[in-house]
């Protein structure tokens, strides 16, 4: 999590129907470059956040899954800048996840600055599930499940 900052009481499931669950950040000084804006790798450091508290409502952590013999590799990673976030910004993760293929899930996201609901960069990150052995294998039920 950006600077140990786990996400706030605010944390929820937007919208069950959709997917989609919000996690709210607070910019931290370290995490601005020298001109003062957000540096742009911590969007994804962000995003991780998000797709993290999103696997959790799925019933399914990180914890879990490696015990479970499973991991996520990111094999694709994508972000777009739209706006500027700076120091102190309160940003809203919303995270939306989908089943590509029985082994595949992509998750999409929007980083919003709360102050006038503006998009501040959105993207995308495309996972694998891999086995113990390094080889592809089926997504859990319970995340397939919570899919639909």
């Amino acid at each position: 999590m950006v600077g140990g900052q786990g996400p706030t009481p605010e944390s929820r499931i937007l919208n069950p129907e959709s997917r989609t669950r919000s996690t709210r950040v607070r910019v931290r000084y370290a995490d601005t470059d020298q001109m003062g804006v957000v540096y742009y790798a911590n969007y994804l450091v962000w995003f991780e956040v998000g797709r993290t508290e999103w696997l959790r409502d799925a019933g399914w952590n990180y914890r879990d899954m490696e015990e479970a013999g499973i991991s996520l590799p990111v094999i694709e990673a994508h972000c777009e800048y739209r706006q500027s976030a700076r120091y102190d910004d309160e940003i809203e993760i919303r995270t939306r996840a989908a089943a590509l293929t029985p082994v595949r899930l992509r998750f999409d996201y929007q980083a919003v600055r709360t102050a006038g609901e503006v998009l501040v960069a959105e993207g995308h990150t495309v996972h694998a599930a891999v086995g113990i052995n390094g080889r592809p294998c089926r997504l859990p039920a319970r995340v397939r499940e919570f899919l639909g």
